[in-house]
């Protein structure tokens, strides 16, 4: 089967970000089919001349445009980035041609290419929701013009009413999605996966990691990973972390990331008198060095901010990487797979309206050898048993031939 894979903002493992969708692909070609996956170069300089490279990715025919794409940039910005894309990927998907359409948001505009391929070539196309857009961006004060709004619910329709079939990230995100008119039938959770493999690395990787950095050691380690956003709650982390070093001096908080609340994090972090001390800002590193910074991890954070529509229907990358690693994760929030987590003992949930009472529960629970032992047992399970990578993407597999065989008919 030939497929064209549409996500605009696709990570190869030496890229900063989530891998989902490079890991969901690879396997598809290892079971036999052609996979095209049609995404953007951020890094790149728009050239009239040349629009459009190829390149080789785990047997995946990677095709990139240059279009320039930050977390930095503003929301118009942004906006402008993601209509440039679904044009030239339009023609492009068109152009390549194939058996089937599997498009992935965010953003939602990758609707637009998705369903002009399908009506061009008359082929199926699957559409996986990975955020309630519109309603996040809405809920976040992204979207305010009520035109905007109008046009964005609009494009959510548009996307369900095209699409043969609905890939969602979480129970809660189906649920949304039927609510909007969608049969139930037509609709699969696929959440986030576990990467066991690449998280498999040898005990002494954290152990050697950890000698290098002299504010280290043999301390007790948070290391939060993603990005530094609105939403990502790494300024409440700097309140634990403020919290902590009262209480237990030894704990270290490591923040690997960037963005556009970067700068603001790093002044709140002075402010509070922990940048430097117990919490440490390392930037950005490639996907394929976290490992060696959650074998060092004692434990992982999965903070997020603001509403509830936010991180309700969580599925955060940097949880099953955590879940992946075989280490225990300390979040702020209850989202669907955070209390999956805590009801399997494989992390603790804090209350951050209260830093000074969290960072004794944190304290306690980094100190607790015992516990610490069975959460990363349970963290194993659930990465091995419940979020296994390839047993997502044998389901993914299963919905693409089914789509594509009721073609065939």
């Amino acid at each position: 089967m030939k497929i064209l894979y549409l996500h605009q903002y696709f990570n190869t493992p030496s890229m900063s970000g989530g891998t989902r969708s490079y890991e969901m692909a690879r396997r598809l070609v290892a079971w036999g089919h052609e996979v095209h996956m049609i995404t953007t170069d951020r890094k790149g300089v728009f050239d009239t001349n040349r629009t459009w490279h190829e390149t080789e990715e785990a047997g995946i025919h990677v095709h990139w445009t240059p279009i320039p794409y930050s977390n930095k940039m503003s929301y118009s910005q942004r906006i402008q980035a993601f209509f440039a894309f679904s044009w030239r990927a339009a023609k492009k998907a068109a152009e390549i041609g194939g058996d089937i359409v599997f498009a992935t948001s965010t953003p939602l505009t990758i609707a637009i290419p998705g369903v002009y391929a399908s009506k061009r070539l008359k082929i199926p196309m699957v559409f996986e929701v990975r955020d309630l857009w519109p309603e996040v961006p809405i809920a976040l004060g992204a979207l305010k013009n009520p035109l905007t709004k109008s046009a964005a619910r609009w494009l959510e329709r548009f996307a369900y009413r095209n699409s043969s079939h609905i890939v969602a990230l979480a129970p809660g995100m189906k649920d949304h999605i039927i609510n909007r008119g969608y049969p139930d039938e037509k609709v699969t959770v696929i959440p986030n996966g576990a990467d066991v493999d690449l998280f498999n690395v040898p005990e002494e990787t954290g152990k050697d990691l950890r000698k290098q950095y002299e504010w280290l050691g043999d301390r007790p380690l948070i290391v939060f990973t993603g990005t530094l956003g609105m939403v990502n709650g790494v300024g409440l982390l700097v309140d634990l972390a403020e919290a902590t070093s009262i209480l237990s001096p030894d704990v270290r908080f490591a923040v690997i990331g960037s963005g556009r609340e970067e700068d603001a994090i790093k002044e709140y972090a002075k402010s509070k008198k922990v940048l430097g001390h117990n919490f440490f800002m390392l930037g950005r590193i490639p996907k394929d060095k976290i490992p060696e910074w959650l074998s060092a991890a004692t434990a992982c954070a999965v903070f997020y901010n603001g509403p509830e529509i936010v991180w309700r229907d969580s599925v955060p990358n940097k949880f099953f990487d955590c879940l992946a690693a075989k280490k225990p994760f300390i979040s702020n929030i209850r989202g669907w797979s955070q209390v999956i987590g805590e009801e399997k003992g494989a992390g603790i949930i804090i209350d951050m309206s209260c830093p000074k009472k969290a960072g004794k529960i944190l304290a306690e629970f980094l100190h607790d050898n015992q516990r610490l032992h069975e959460a990363s047992h349970s963290a194993e399970m659930l990465a091995e048993k419940q979020f296994n990578r390839t047993l997502l993407a044998e389901k993914l597999q299963s919905v693409l031939v089914q789509r594509f065989l009721k073609r065939k008919k």
